[in-house]
């Protein structure tokens, strides 16, 4: 097992409060400056490939013919691969370290996204779409996984942040650069635009995995661009909490077993279900809310839609800090919850002005995004030491199965009613629930702290 003590070496010769000179702050904000800039860029890279398929739609239906219902069950397909290999990729990055294991990820999905280009026929769509999802997962579990390394529990809100304000820019971003090129690339070497995105917007994940074998370092204990004493410094956090007296592999069966025997594992499989199911309705429904405004033009209905993006990815991570400075996440989930739910029960009223409803619509998106970052921030200091590995991937299975079970039931309230007041209800509902949760079940005191 790799694990981030690994290879210490000498490092516990000396005593851990000991940082050289360098103050706690200028640790972290070397460790910061080193890891988030990289993984961010490769987490927006992940997202652009996972949501360019929207964009590639409105080309490539007409060019193969194919019907929407197949355009829906390949989006689909994508979250059965994802949920069906997140806990073995997890469980491997436990095993194999970071550094090999997000250049994997990486470069297996990008050459998947680049493969799309050749897709002819239905098969061929529904095939890639289905081993996209089996290279990609692991990656957002493995994050959390590997942050946790690097960060104690009262600075990862804040960190976790930056990657779900990473959600907004991919939107933003794929917006203006996939149009782009299928428009001005339509017609280059004979191929259409939509071939061009593909291949265009895959090519980035191949590289930047590459660049993660030299780049990342499994964890403080291999941090060369770190002194002795600061990653002496870091190794002692992390062990205040994880327990070592527990001689279970993080990557082994029992492990898993383990993560399953644990009751918060389903209340935070459940919890993350339910705000996955409202932050996905933002990321995939939006541009038709803003069209049911009275906004009929497609370039501004794009427009407006930067708005909540733009104002969700600035709240959330106000809101993170907030939390982390407090070092209380319980109140500051629930307060999110509430107040997104509310929002998306307001926007039922069907305000006739623009302005109310894009008020509501981004308070809707700062509350919802903001509370994903809040929730991280506990499960990897919750679960049991050894069981948090496969305890984190279970639980990012469970709920990006929302992938599946949110556009669907939107879809068909929206088809049935002809408006999406009903689904909003749901969602408000199941935001409103998960919030009571973590509330009132969800421990405070780490697991850790639990068994001394």
């Amino acid at each position: 097992m790799i694990h981030p003590s690994q290879g210490a070496g000498t490092l516990a010769a000396q005593p851990a409060d000991d940082l050289g000179g360098s103050t706690e702050d200028a640790v972290y904000r070397k460790v910061w400056l080193r890891i988030i800039p990289f993984l961010f860029i490769c987490y927006v890279v992940s997202f652009l490939d996972r949501i360019n398929i929207g964009f590639a739609q409105l080309q490539m239906k007409q060019d193969l013919g194919f019907s929407d219902a197949m355009y829906g069950l390949g989006a689909a397909v994508f979250y059965v691969g994802y949920v069906l290999c997140e806990v073995p990729s997890n469980m491997a990055l436990a095993r194999f370290g970071a550094r090999r294991t997000f250049s994997r990820i990486m470069i297996l999905w990008g050459l998947a996204s680049v493969g799309m280009m050749a897709v002819t026929d239905a098969s061929h769509f529904y095939a890639l779409r289905f081993l996209l999802g089996v290279f990609e997962a692991g990656f957002f579990p493995g994050i959390v996984l590997y942050l946790s390394y690097w960060f104690p529990a009262q600075r990862r809100a804040a960190v976790m942040a930056i990657f779900f304000a990473g959600v907004a820019v991919a939107g933003v971003l794929g917006g203006l650069v996939s149009g782009w090129i299928m428009r001005d690339m339509a017609g280059v070497m004979g191929l259409y635009g939509w071939q061009w995105m593909f291949a265009i917007e895959g090519a980035p994940a191949v590289v930047l995995g590459l660049l993660a074998i030299f780049w990342l370092a499994d964890g403080p204990a291999q941090a060369a661009w770190l002194s002795v004493e600061e990653r002496r410094f870091l190794l002692a956090r992390h062990s205040q909490e994880v327990h070592r007296s527990q001689h279970v592999s993080a990557h082994s069966l029992l492990a898993l077993r383990q993560a399953l025997a644990h009751p918060p594992t389903y209340l935070f499989a459940f919890i993350y279900f339910a705000l996955t199911c409202g932050s996905l309705t933002l990321n995939f429904w939006m541009p038709l809310m803003i069209r049911d405004f009275g906004i009929k033009d497609v370039v501004q209905v794009s427009l407006y839609s930067v708005i909540p993006n733009a104002i969700g990815a600035v709240g959330l991570l106000l809101i993170a800090r907030h939390s982390d400075r407090r070092n209380e996440r319980h109140g500051h989930f629930l307060v999110c919850t509430t107040g997104g739910a509310l929002a998306l029960v307001a926007l039922t009223l069907h305000p006739s002005s623009l302005a109310v409803s894009l008020a509501l619509l981004s308070l809707a998106a700062v509350l919802i995004f903001a509370a994903l970052p809040i929730f991280w921030s506990l499960p990897p200091g919750l679960l049991p030491a050894q069981a948090i590995a496969p305890g984190i991937a279970f639980i990012s299975s469970v709920g990006i199965t929302s992938g599946i079970v949110s556009p669907w039931l939107i879809g068909l309230v929206k088809t049935r009613t002809g408006n999406m007041d009903i689904a909003l209800y749901i969602l408000a509902g199941l935001l409103l629930l998960s919030g009571l949760t973590m509330w009132s079940l969800i421990p405070r005191k780490p697991a850790a702290a639990e068994q001394d």
